[in-house]
């Protein structure tokens, strides 16, 4: 299907708006036909009166009954002065109830019971609010966009050969035109969906009547209606959680709030929570501001103003220039359609209630509008010959030749105005069927805009402003004002019921979002390694900020940083933050680095109440017998015992099937309640999240209370716990569940494993951790998303960031069906934590193989100063000044060490991944070393190696890395992992020994080989594996540098982490709590007191 700028008011001639829409490239449609066939705003339907009354008498009877209750006799012919003025006014609206119309006017009989009355206009859905809300502001629903759809391609406008009724004026035939749109739009949904089956347009009516012509319509146009019945004594809390469900289910493509309302319910609080994209009614504050104001751009025009400027069209009038009246300036018809009709160009003038000769307005007048209330007010007389005249009013007329006893009249006298006017619409048939069809092409055009409003993704960058040289981290972090993270969310897509905000510049982002994108195509995944680091680090951090800026500020591709969330121990220790450095970081740095949104805090909760349910129930079990045990486990509430969710697993574990408590037998109770925990064996530890080194050893259990039940054990730091490892590899929240529970702690006297869940914690760890598995949403210093989540100790786990991070941020950056995947796909940027051989080789065998998930490139950072420590020069210590041989060239030195950074890349390549060198770029590194980095890597098979910048220039010197890594992303690949998990441990860690470390062979101490034993035992012989190891060489040994080979590593113990699912194996003396230097990082930090900012961050 084609698309075509839409085409406004008289389809061709008068426009109804003139400015361009609000988003660029947007392309909007009126009514056609696909295909061929009619084309509504190429032609014009003209009836014959004989034949419109004629489709039109089997539905008169139905509509006059409800329409007459909803009137009342206020709507009399001889209504008093009052009610012209009144209606001439606006005063009361033309959705006038009974009880308000009675007062302009005298009663006539009681009408029959309500009926549908849809196929008239708008002014039977609504009545003023009780409200004082509504009383000082009219109902309006919320505002709206101009929507963006595609049409059929133009065809020519038909000359307008119409047939006159009896008495000599066209009659716009209101009815079949409306058809005609239907099923119009019935063949462009049909021909949309063959593009995008998810094409459905829905409407969702809130209403407490019912409203058969909008189901009836919709029925015919193929878009599926929905009403959602409410009694009247629903209050307005429980109605606007309705609306807010609806708000934001993205199945639901227009939302409309049938009125009136029950009298204590505020119509102007309900209507104004209709968010913008869905108020197909277009009533909204914001929406008729925008329709009010020249060159506004609504998302929707109210559907009865719009269809009398269908119907303006339709009569062929050129409203440029023409004299236009409005009688009645309601915000319902009157006031928008002047609008309307002065973007058309018409000389408007409103006419009301203080208006002085309104005769002669209306004989001057080329076109009329008369939307009053009042039954045939406007006569023949008053109209200039030729004129053409719009009537929306709906009035009834007691006839006692009609069945129901009324009929139905329009504002205009319609046998005197049909012999002046060129043409008129007739009442009923006219403005009625038009506004229902109306409401049909918006719910169209708002299913339309939902599609194409997920195509407009785009990052606006925040301008730096370099200096040289680079001031200090947080003087950059602070020297630029970050963009509020709404806004962020909103250019990436994010809907607004997806975020939540802490503070003004991060929030959480709602996993929800990814059953809404799942139909789209995953955007590019990069991930950022390194060669074996020195103690400096090598920029793996900055690297991934300056790729991602560079990607996503210069080259415009949509790109997420995926890091992990910093612990504060190395931040106030020795490290210092983690937020990259220089023109290439995480701002707010100090956020960053500080708490962020409480996730280790909640991981820090979540591992020691576990750590004290473990004592607890050693304790209990200890100082009762199997009765009172399994009493208090499972107490009586209310006269009846029942078994909590937690305890229906342990129970299946331990094979009872029962869950009646008192159904147990006594050996039943004793296999269910008793544990039997081996102190010996318990591996849960305590953790806090600071450098502590007195906590690394402790005993507990010394208070007299404890009974003398004492052990030895210690605390590790917070990110070293399991529960964090969880959270970066759980897929969901049922998966994070799921894990946590299966966590072994300890094992039981018989050897058997006691887990989580037989504790009975894992459904309360879930709790404290049930926000910290939303990643959090931040930004670099460009202004380019990143997402901040989960941070595994790199030294014992997998050291990357989440798995949920990089799902959520490939989905924001994939690609809609209809797109072009090679032009609009985004880019993922992801670090691992240390060099390839420990972090990539973590990343594939086990992040990858968890997550299904498979990186198009792999880049390797690489130093001209690490690499010349790997080719003999002397050590580097942090704080020490550097040798000279880092600041001068040596080529010599620097060729040497390149077998580090070779055997990286050859590590990489063994997965199938096409590999890109970064050489990050320091002020003392030369041409010729460059160079020879250069040459090196291309030797050894990388796609490029490429010189960056970006610690001094941003996103700008990373720009030739981005288009390496780009041209990298489309080259074939094809994922191979190290190792599978059908052989043996030792095989696993010996494959990853061998073929990424270059060792000879790996020797197993008689407790690993033990450990490896047990778990083979208990069923875990198939879990992958992660080695703890020096990240300082490719070895265990941090004193061999280069790439070293014929080696042996030695496994001292091997250690299960069964609920993030791997094993690790130790070839080190691992500290899972680091301590403080002697000049510890928190001496510089302060807080300027005047202002709140933070100092000495690093």
């Amino acid at each position: 299907m084609s698309m075509m700028p839409r085409v406004y008011g008289a389809l061709g001639r008068s426009p109804l708006f003139r400015a361009p829409s609000r988003y660029a490239g947007r392309r909007e449609f009126w009514p056609s036909t696909v295909g061929g066939g009619l084309r509504l705003e190429a032609t014009r339907t003209v009836a014959r009166t004989q034949s419109a009354r004629h489709s039109h008498s089997h539905t008169h009877a139905q509509r006059d009954a409800h329409a007459l209750a909803l009137a009342q006799a206020g709507s009399h012919a001889q209504a008093g002065s009052h009610a012209l003025s009144a209606a001439l006014s606006g005063d009361f609206r033309l959705c006038e109830s009974p009880a308000s119309a009675v007062s302009a006017g005298r009663r006539s009989a009681a009408p029959p019971p309500a009926r549908d009355c849809d196929d008239f206009s708008d002014s039977y859905r609504r009545r003023p609010s009780s409200s004082p809300a509504a009383t000082a502001s009219p109902a309006l629903l919320s505002p709206r966009r101009v929507c963006t759809v595609p049409s059929s391609a133009l065809t020519q406008r038909r000359p307008f050969t119409s047939t006159t009724a009896a008495m000599g004026a066209i009659k716009l035939d209101g009815t079949a035109i409306a058809k005609a749109i239907r099923e119009r739009l019935g063949t462009e949904i049909v021909e949309r969906q063959k593009l995008n089956p998810r094409f459905k347009p829905c409407l969702k009516i809130i209403q407490d009547t019912y409203v058969r012509m909008k189901t009836k319509a919709a029925q015919e146009a193929g878009i599926a209606c929905e009403l959602i019945h409410f009694s009247e004594s629903i209050s307005e809390p429980e109605l606007l959680d309705q609306i807010r469900q609806l708000n934001n289910d993205p199945s639901v493509n227009g939302l409309l709030v049938q009125l009136p309302l029950p009298k204590h319910i505020s119509e102007y609080v309900i209507t104004s929570s209709v968010v913008d994209e869905k108020d197909v009614d277009g009533f909204g504050t914001k929406n008729i501001g925008e329709l009010a104001k020249r060159g506004g751009n609504p998302f929707f025009v109210p559907c009865t103003p719009k269809g009398v400027m269908f119907l303006l069209n339709e009569s062929g009038v050129d409203l440029k220039g023409k004299n236009a009246v409005v009688v009645g300036r309601s915000d319902i018809v009157g006031s928008p359609v002047s609008y309307l009709l002065r973007n058309a160009d018409a000389t408007v003038t409103v006419c009301h209630s203080k208006t002085v000769g309104l005769e002669n307005f209306l004989k001057a007048a080329d076109v009329v509008v008369a939307a009053i209330g009042v039954p045939q007010f406007i006569k023949g007389e008053w109209l200039k010959p030729g004129a053409v005249v719009i009537d929306v009013g709906t009035n009834f007329l007691p006839d006692e030749t009609k069945k129901s006893g009324y009929r139905l009249v329009g504002d205009v006298d319609f046998a005197s105005a049909v012999e002046v006017a060129s043409a008129i619409t007739p009442v009923p048939g006219g403005v009625g069927p038009m506004t229902v069809a109306m409401l049909m092409q918006n719910v169209v055009d708002a299913t339309t805009l939902y599609f194409e409003s997920q195509k407009l993704r785009k990052t606006i960058p925040l301008p730096l402003k370099l200096q040289d040289p680079v001031p200090s981290d947080i003087a950059v972090s602070r020297g630029q004002t970050p963009k509020q993270i709404t806004r962020i969310a909103a250019e990436v897509g994010i809907a607004p019921h997806e975020l939540e905000p802490y503070g003004a510049y991060k929030a959480k982002v709602d996993l929800s979002l990814l059953n809404r994108l799942e139909h789209r195509r995953d955007g590019r995944y990069v991930v950022v390694t390194g060669i074996t680091p020195t103690p400096l680090g090598e920029g793996k951090s900055t690297t991934t900020m300056g790729l991602a800026q560079a990607l996503g500020a210069h080259i415009g591709r949509l790109t997420f940083a995926n890091v992990r969330q910093p612990s504060q121990g190395p931040t106030f220790g020795i490290k210092g933050g983690a937020a990259g450095g220089g023109y290439s970081q995480v701002i707010p740095m100090d956020e960053f680095n500080l708490h962020l949104t409480g996730d280790i805090h909640a991981i820090t909760a979540a591992n020691n109440l576990l750590a004290a349910a473990i004592e607890t129930r050693i304790f209990h079990e200890n100082t009762q017998k199997n009765g009172p045990l399994y009493r208090r486990l499972v107490p009586a509430k209310n006269g009846k015992r029942q078994f909590s969710p937690v305890m229906l697993r342990r129970l299946k574990k331990v094979g009872i099937d029962k869950t009646n408590p008192d159904d147990l037998n006594e050996d039943e109770i004793n296999r269910f309640a008793r544990l039997d925990i081996d102190p010996e064996t318990i591996t849960w530890r305590r953790v806090l999240d600071v450098n502590d080194r007195h906590l690394r050893g402790i005993t507990v259990g010394t208070a007299p209370t404890e009974k003398g039940q004492t052990r030895e054990t210690g605390f590790d730091i917070s990110v070293a716990s399991e529960c964090m490892a969880i959270l970066a590899l759980s897929t969901s929240l049922g998966d994070m569940r799921d894990r946590l529970g299966r966590m072994v702690v300890a094992a039981s006297r018989s050897g058997d494993t006691v887990t989580c869940d037989d504790i009975g914690a894992g459904g309360a760890l879930t709790a404290l951790m049930k926000d910290a598995i939303k990643p959090n949403l931040m930004q670099t210093l460009e202004g380019t998303p990143v997402f901040v989540h989960a941070g595994p100790f790199a030294n014992i786990s997998i050291g990357q960031s989440s798995i949920l991070a990089d799902k959520l941020a490939l989905k924001l950056a994939g690609t809609e069906p209809d797109e072009d995947y090679a032009e609009k796909a985004g880019f993922v940027v992801t670090e691992a934590g240390f060099d390839f051989t420990m972090g990539g080789e973590r990343f594939f065998n086990i992040k990858c193989r968890t997550s299904g998930l498979v990186p198009d490139v792999v880049v390797v950072v690489a130093t001209v100063r690490a690499l010349k420590v790997h080719g003999g020069g002397p050590p580097i210590a942090p704080g020490a000044p550097l040798n000279p041989i880092y600041k001068e060239e040596n080529v010599d030195i620097l060729r040497a060490g390149c077998v580090n950074l070779k055997k990286h890349i050859a590590n990489a390549k063994s997965f199938g991944i096409p590999v890109v060198v970064a050489i990050n770029k320091f002020s003392t590194d030369t041409d010729a070393e460059i160079a020879v980095v250069r040459e090196e890597a291309i030797a050894a098979g990388a796609e490029d190696a490429i010189l960056a910048n970006h610690w001094a220039e941003g996103g700008k010197g990373a720009v030739d890395l981005a288009h390496g890594v780009i041209a990298a992303s489309t080259k074939p690949k094809e994922l191979t992992l190290t190792y599978d998990l059908e052989g043996t441990v030792q095989e696993r860690i010996e494959a990853i020994g061998q073929k990424m470390y270059g060792a000879a062979k790996v020797e197993f101490s008689e407790l690993a080989q033990k450990k490896v034993d047990t778990y083979t035992r208990q069923g875990y012989a198939n879990l992958p594996i992660c080695i703890a190891k020096t990240q300082y060489s490719l070895s265990h040994d941090p004193d061999l540098k280069g790439a070293p080979t014929g080696f042996t590593v030695p496994i001292r113990d091997v250690r299960m982490a069964a609920g993030a699912g791997y094993l690790y194996a130790l070839a080190a003396d691992i500290q899972t709590i680091p301590g403080l230097p002697t000049a510890p990082g928190y001496l510089n930090v302060d807080v300027d007191v005047e202002t709140g900012e933070i100092d000495g961050l690093f």
